[in-house]
C-alpha cells in the first residue's frame, strides 16, 4: 500500500500549534505561554527585544534561544546578530534564553534544540534583530548629536561621528523613546566582518578553566540527593517495595514510590545510591520480558520479507526498471539498538518554595521542562523559572525529559530541594535508544552504469510515539491523561497501519537521482523506549545505501566516484563535493597495507563526502584519518564547522567499531562503558575538514557527519580484505 510519510520536523510543529491537531480537529493549548520576557534587566539596562540588552556601560548581553551542548551554538548565533549589530561576538555576554515563545524555533514553533537547524532556522531572524537594534542605536545619536543619521557609522560597539568615537550605551536614553525600526537592510556578504571569520568561541575559556557551570554542578542550601531504581526491563510497573534495609543506611531521608520506580532520598548521592540498592522490590512482567537480541534479530528479519508494508515513496516504474535490467543486485544491511551515552548524565535540581518553582538543568526543550513542572506540581506558569546550565552533550537524549518529571515527584513529597542524578548505569539501562533496523535494498542497472530501479525496505521499530508520549504532557499541561493516553495509542495505531514516522525511512533515497522507486517499511515494535538519535534515521540508512553504491559501482566496473557522480546528475551540490573528494582520493599517497573507503550522504540539507584511511592486521580494524568534504551552505564559522565534523567522525567511529545495545529477557545489557566502550584516544584518527564555498544560506552541521562515516570504514575494510560488512558494529570474520 501507498501512504504518506510523518516526518519530524513537521509532527513537531503541528503538535505544537494545535496540541495534536494532527489528530483530532480541534485546538488544543499549544507550548507559547507569552507573559513577561524572562530577562533580569539591570538598572541601567535598555531591553529593545527579547535577545538583546544593552547597558549605559557598553556591556551587550545576547540571549541564545538555543542550547548549548558542545555544538557552538552561542558563538553561532552570537555571530549572527553581532554581524549586524556591529558587535564582536567576543565582547558580548552570552546567557541562555529563559521560556517564552519569542524565542521558539522558527522551523518547530516551539523551544527546541535540535535536528542541526539552529543557525539555519535563526540566520534571517537574529540577524534582523542585530540590524533592526543598529539602525535604533543611530537613529537615537542622530537625535543626541544633531547629526543625520546617514552620516554616523558604527564599529565594534561605537558610534562614528568623523573623528569622534561614542560607546552605544551613551544613546540609550534616547533609543529607549523611538520604535525599533523594522525590515532594516542586511549587510551583503562582501560587508562581513565576523561572519566567515574564524575566532575561538566564546565559551571555550570558561570550559577549559573549569569556570562552566553544567547542571550536575548545582548546589543550593539545604539540598537532598536523590536516586531512581527503576524497572529492570522498560515498561514494568511497580507492584511493591520493602524500604526497611534502605531506610537504615546513614544519611537517608526517605524511600517513596514515584511513576517511573522507587526514589531514594538521602543528606548525599553516594548515600542515596548505596540505599537504593537495598530497597526490596516487585515489579509486573511485560511482553518485552520475553525479548532477547537474538529474538529482536528473527523478527526483523522475517517483517523483512513480509508483504504487509506501507510504502512512503514511490517515483516512477521500478517494477518495469527491474524486468528490463539484466543487471540487478541485493543485499540486506543490520544496525543494533544504540545508546547516547552523553559525558554528563541526566540530572536535575528543583526547589519548591513559597509558591515559586525553581529548576536547574540543562535540557534540549526549556519550555517542555517547565510544562511538566506545570503539570506535576500546580505551580502556574509564570512562577516556574527555569535555569538552563550548559549540556554535557545531548545527542537527542536530553529532549527527554522524563527525569524533570521524576524530580517534581520527589520534590513535592520531601518539600526539599532536590538533585536527581542518573548515573550512568541508570542511562544505559533505563534510558531510550536508537532502533536496531534491518534494510534490504534491490538496484537495477543499465549498462552505461547508471541505477535504473531502486527499492527500499526497513523493518524496526518507530520514533514519534514514544516522542509523543513524552513531549505532549510538557506541551499541553493541563490536559487530562487520558487523551495523551488516546492520541499516543492513535498514533502508535496509525503508524504501524497506514502513515509511516519520516525518521523511520529517512536517506534511503534522497542523495541520489532514483528516477524509478519505490521506498517501504514495516514497523517492528517490542516495547523498548526509542527515541531521536544523533543523525537519526540517517546513521542507520546511509551505513546501508552507501555500502550498496559500492557494491554496484563494483558490479557495473566504475570507480567508486565515478559511480556516483553518474546518478548526481539533478544534485550539483553533491555531485561536487563528490567530485572534491575524488580529487583528494587521487592526490593521496597511503602506506603500504592501508586502503581508502568513500562514502557520501545528504541530511539536514547539508552534503558530505568522507574518506576513510584503514588498515586491518589480525582481524582488527584501525582508522588512520579522515577527510571530511562538506558543503554546508554559508561558513558562519568555519572552525566550529570543523570541530562538529571533527567530533561527529569520534562519534560515528564509537558506533561503527564498539556500538551495541543487547538484550536479555528485556533487559539491556550494558552497564558502562567497560561494556558499551567510547573510542579511545589511541583509537581515534586524524580529521581533515575541507569546506566547500557555497552562496547557499547556512545549513546544519552538528549531524550530518555521523552518517557518512560508517559505510566509507566499511567500503575501506572491503579493499583490504574482500570482505562485504553489512552488520554493525564492523566485525571481521
Amino acid at each position: 500500500m501507498t501512504t504518506n510519510t510523518l516526518s519530524r520536523r513537521r509532527f513537531l510543529k503541528v503538535s505544537a500549534q494545535a496540541g495534536g491537531g494532527l489528530f483530532i480537529a480541534a485546538h488544543l493549548p499549544g507550548c507559547s505561554f507569552g507573559g513577561a520576557l524572562p530577562i533580569d534587566l539591570a538598572d541601567d539596562g535598555f531591553v529593545p527585544n527579547a535577545f538583546l540588552q544593552l547597558t549605559t556601560t557598553n556591556d551587550v548581553i545576547f540571549y541564545c534561544p538555543a542550547d548549548e551542548m558542545g555544538q557552538g551554538i552561542r558563538t553561532g548565533l552570537a555571530t549572527l546578530v553581532g554581524e549586524e549589530l556591529d558587535v564582536h561576538p567576543e565582547t558580548m555576554r552570552v546567557v541562555s534564553a529563559g521560556s517564552h515563545e519569542d524565542y521558539n524555533n522558527p522551523e518547530y514553533e516551539m523551544q527546541l534544540t535540535g535536528g542541526s537547524n539552529a543557525i539555519r532556522a535563526f540566520h534571517e531572524p537574529l540577524r534582523q534583530i542585530g540590524a533592526d537594534t543598529r539602525a535604533l542605536l543611530l537613529n537615537a545619536a542622530s537625535l543626541d548629536l544633531g547629526i543625520p543619521a546617514g552620516q554616523l557609522t558604527t564599529e565594534n560597539g561605537m558610534i562614528i561621528a568623523g573623528e569622534r568615537r561614542y560607546p552605544y550605551g551613551e544613546f540609550l536614553g534616547t533609543a529607549s523613546t523611538l520604535p525599533l525600526p523594522e525590515a532594516t537592510p542586511l549587510k551583503t556578504r562582501a560587508q562581513f566582518k565576523f561572519i566567515g571569520s574564524q575566532f575561538p568561541r566564546i565559551d571555550a575559556e570558561e570550559k577549559t578553566t573549569g569556570e562552566a557551570v553544567f547542571g550536575i554542578d548545582i548546589d543550593i542550601p539545604d539540598m537532598v540527593s536523590a536516586v531512581v531504581v527503576r524497572a529492570p526491563v522498560a515498561g514494568s510497573r511497580l507492584i511493591s517495595f520493602n524500604p526497611e534495609r534502605a531506610l537504615g543506611v546513614s544519611g537517608v531521608v526517605d524511600v517513596i514510590a514515584i511513576s517511573s520506580g522507587v526514589a531514594v532520598v538521602a543528606d548525599s548521592y553516594w548515600q542515596a545510591n548505596r540505599a537504593a540498592r537495598l530497597v526490596e522490590i516487585e515489579w509486573q512482567s511485560t511482553p518485552l520480558g520475553s525479548v532477547s537480541s537474538a529474538t529482536m534479530r528473527a523478527d526483523l528479519a522475517a517483517a523483512i520479507e513480509n508483504d504487509d508494508q506501507a510504502t512512503t515513496d514511490r517515483e516512477g516504474d521500478p517494477e518495469n526498471a527491474f524486468s528490463e535490467s539484466s543487471q540487478r543486485h541485493s543485499a540486506i544491511f543490520f544496525t543494533p539498538l544504540l545508546a547516547h551515552a552523553p559525558m554528563e548524565p541526566l540530572n536535575a535540581t528543583l526547589r519548591l518554595k513559597n509558591g515559586v518553582a525553581d529548576l536547574w538543568t540543562g535540557v534540549q526543550a526549556i519550555g517542555s521542562a517547565q510544562g511538566l513542572i506545570e503539570r506535576i506540581t500546580g505551580y502556574p506558569r509564570e512562577q516556574i523559572h527555569v535555569h538552563n546550565q550548559y549540556l554535557g552533550g545531548g545527542f537527542g537524549r536530553r529532549a527527554t525529559l522524563t527525569h524533570i518529571v521524576e524530580v517534581a515527584e520527589i520534590a513535592l513529597a520531601v518539600e526539599k530541594p532536590v538533585q536527581l542524578v542518573w548515573s550512568r548505569e541508570d542511562d544505559l539501562q533505563n534510558g531510550l535508544y536508537r532502533p536496531a533496523s534491518l534494510m534490504k535494498l534491490h538496484a537495477a542497472l543499465d549498462h552505461t552504469g547508471r541505477i535504473t530501479g531502486w527499492q527500499a525496505r526497513r523493518a524496526g521499530g518507530n520514533l514519534t510515539p514514544d516522542y509523543m508520549r513524552n513531549s505532549l504532557p510538557a506541551l499541553m499541561p493541563n490536559l487530562p491523561e487520558f487523551i495523551f493516553e488516546g492520541m499516543t495509542a492513535a498514533t502508535d495505531y496509525m503508524l504501524k497501519r497506514w502513515t509511516i514516522d519520516g525518521s523511520s525511512v529517512e536517506g534511503l533515497h534522497e542523495t541520489y537521482d532514483l528516477p524509478n522507486r519505490e521506498i517501504s517499511h514495516v514497523t517492528v515494535d517490542h516495547g523498548l523506549p526509542l527515541t531521536f538519535w544523533r543523525s537519526v534515521g540517517h546513521s542507520y540508512t546511509s551505513f546501508a545505501v552507501e555500502s550498496m553504491m559500492d557494491e554496484l559501482a563494483e558490479a557495473a566496473s566504475l570507480d567508486p566516484v565515478s559511480f556516483r557522480l553518474r546518478q548526481l546528475e539533478n544534485k550539483p551540490r553533491m555531485a561536487a563535493v563528490i567530485a572534491k573528494a575524488g580529487d583528494l582520493m587521487n592526490t593521496m599517497s597511503v602506506p603500504e597495507g592501508h586502503n581508502l573507503g568513500l562514502a557520501a550522504h545528504s541530511s539536514f540539507s547539508t552534503d558530505v563526502a568522507q574518506i576513510a584511511e584503514v588498515s586491518v592486521a589480525e582481524n582488527k580494524i584501525r582508522v588512520h584519518k579522515v577527510t571530511c568534504v562538506v558543503d554546508c551552505g554559508m561558513a558562519v564559522n568555519p572552525d566550529i564547522i570543523k570541530s562538529q565534523l571533527e567530533g561527529s567522525v569520534m562519534f560515528a567511529l564509537t558506533a561503527t567499531l564498539h556500538g551495541q545495545i543487547d538484550l536479555e529477557r528485556g533487559a539491556v545489557v550494558q552497564s558502562n562503558f567497560h561494556d558499551y566502550p567510547i573510542l579511545r584516544m589511541d583509537e581515534a584518527p586524524a580529521v581533515e575538514v575541507v569546506i566547500m564555498p557555497s552562496d547557499a544560506g547556512p545549513t546544519g552541521i552538528g549531524e550530518p557527519g555521523v552518517p557518512p562515516l560508517a559505510p566509507a570504514v566499511a567500503n575501506a575494510v572491503y579493499r583490504a580484505t574482500g570482505q562485504r560488512l553489512r552488520e554493525l558494529p564492523l566485525q571481521l570474520a
